[in-house]
Order: structure tokens, then C-alpha cells, then sequence
């Protein structure tokens, strides 16, 4: 791993680099949008998106034009230095459009292959998030840690369904199994968010499957980052991978479960 003071350097330029989306986003909201669709009607992409992508990408390589760049709407490179930056400029489209407020900036750091730090910037709330991977997270600067819940069944569990009808009874029939097994079950709309919630204790483990790279990079990293456990399982049938974030206490008894529930295969 790349040392924690190039690191820190590294996400010190995420966090400025989200903020420029932050600001997109924030002008957007008093305007009317551009509103498409992709995967299914009630999969929504805004010209916002895109906009907030292109001065987030724009601002990493004006200091780094030599980095790779992954990112969820277009922006797609090869880069020469061995750094990656995976970015979602807008988490929570759908939020975003309603006005429910759960949507943010996730930006992941790879060094090496290996994804090394995140920072999610909830816009709706201005709470930055960040984590490097052996060197701790924080929120607005505090330190932050994952909770670690007596037993599944006092454990608060965030989840998240894909856009496509067929994909979602199959994750609700898997829900249903949870549900009875768990305190509660909460849905945010955006996995950057959720997973920044267990990182900061606010609930207490988290799964869904179908997420793309964009999604989870960021989250995860400061889930880990905050001490917590971050499994992808790769599924036979889609939705595919499956995410699971939990406190290391949690993580076994959350997986057996979702095995039991039909969300994983023996082989997965």
C-alpha cells in the first residue's frame, strides 16, 4: 500500500473534488431538470449527473493528469501512475429528483489495484465522510467506528433494491426472510450513504446486491477504514455481486443468513 501520507494527500484532493459536485448539485436543485432514463423507467440519470461528474473528474486531473478515472456516467481512462479514481457524482438520482434527502458525491481511491481510502460527501446534509484503509475514518473531521451489536437479531440492517421489477420481488423475497431475523430494516436510496451509516455506528450492518464498482468503492473503504468488514460475493444469476457490510462480530451470522435467505449460493 501506498504510504498514508500520499494517501492523505490523495484524499484531500477527493474531498475538494466532491465538492465541486456537492456545488453542482446544489445549483441543480433550483432549477428545472433534464431527467433520462437507463436500465429501466425507473432507472433516472439527470443532467446533473453529468455535470457534477465532469468538474469532479475535471478537478482530480487538473492535479493528476497522469491517474486513471472510472467513472459511473462517461468519464472512462487508462492511466499511467498506478492510481484510479471511482466516482459516482450523484448517489441517489432518484432522491436527488424527489428532493429526499439521501444523495452525495462518492469518490474511491485505488493505488495498485487495491482500493485503498473513499470519500462520500452527503450533499443533503454537508457531511463529508472519509476513510483511509489501517488509518481510521472520520465525519466532518470526528472519528468514527462501526458498532458492534450483541446479536443479529438487535442489529439494524440497511438494504437497497435495483431498478429492474424482476430483480426487485427477488430482493424482497429475500427481505422477507431478514426482516423477522433483525431489529429493523432501513432503505436509504443511496449505498454510498449506507455504508457511510455503518461506518459511522448509524445503523449496523448492510447488504444488497447489483451494485456497480462506482457504488460501493468509497463506502467501502471507509467502512473498513471505521473497522468494520466488507465481503463481495459474486452471484450466479443476476442481481450480482452481493455486498455485505458489518462490524466483524456481525458479518458471519448476516452471511449465514442471507445464505439461508436464498441471497447467496453455496458456491457464491
Amino acid at each position: 500500500m501506498a504510504a498514508i501520507a500520499d494517501v492523505t494527500a490523495l484524499v484531500a484532493l477527493a474531498t475538494r473534488a466532491a465538492r465541486a459536485g456537492v456545488q453542482i448539485h446544489r445549483a441543480g436543485r433550483g432549477r428545472e431538470l433534464h431527467v433520462a432514463t437507463k436500465a429501466s423507467p425507473t432507472d433516472v440519470v439527470t443532467d446533473v449527473d453529468r455535470d457534477a461528474e465532469r468538474a469532479i473528474v475535471d478537478a482530480i486531473l487538473a492535479a493528476r493528469p497522469d491517474d486513471g478515472v472510472f467513472a459511473e456516467e462517461a468519464a472512462r481512462r487508462e492511466g499511467r501512475s498506478g492510481v484510479r479514481w471511482i466516482v459516482d457524482p450523484l448517489d441517489g438520482t432518484t432522491n436527488y429528483v424527489y428532493g429526499y434527502p439521501a444523495y452525495g458525491v462518492s469518490i474511491g481511491i485505488e493505488v495498485d489495484g487495491a482500493v485503498v481510502a473513499g470519500v462520500v460527501h452527503d450533499s443533503a446534509h454537508d457531511r463529508v465522510y472519509t476513510g483511509i484503509v489501517g488509518a481510521g475514518a472520520s465525519c466532518d473531521g470526528t472519528l468514527v467506528h462501526v458498532r458492534e451489536p450483541a446479536s443479529l437479531a438487535t442489529a439494524l440492517v440497511a438494504t437497497g433494491f435495483q431498478p429492474q421489477p424482476e430483480r426487485r420481488a427477488w430482493q424482497a423475497a429475500v427481505l422477507a426472510r431478514v426482516l423477522p431475523r433483525v431489529r429493523d430494516v432501513r432503505r436509504g436510496g443511496s449505498a454510498a450513504i449506507d455504508l457511510c451509516s455503518v461506518a459511522s455506528g448509524q445503523v449496523d450492518a448492510f447488504y444488497e446486491a447489483g451494485l456497480a464498482e462506482w457504488d460501493t468503492a468509497a463506502g467501502s473503504a471507509i467502512v473498513r477504514a471505521a473497522g468494520g468488514v466488507v465481503r463481495v460475493r459474486v452471484r450466479s444469476t443476476p442481481p450480482s455481486p452481493l455486498v455485505v457490510a458489518a462490524a466483524p462480530r456481525l458479518i458471519d451470522d448476516l452471511e449465514a443468513l442471507l445464505l439461508e435467505a436464498g441471497a447467496l449460493s453455496d458456491s457464491g
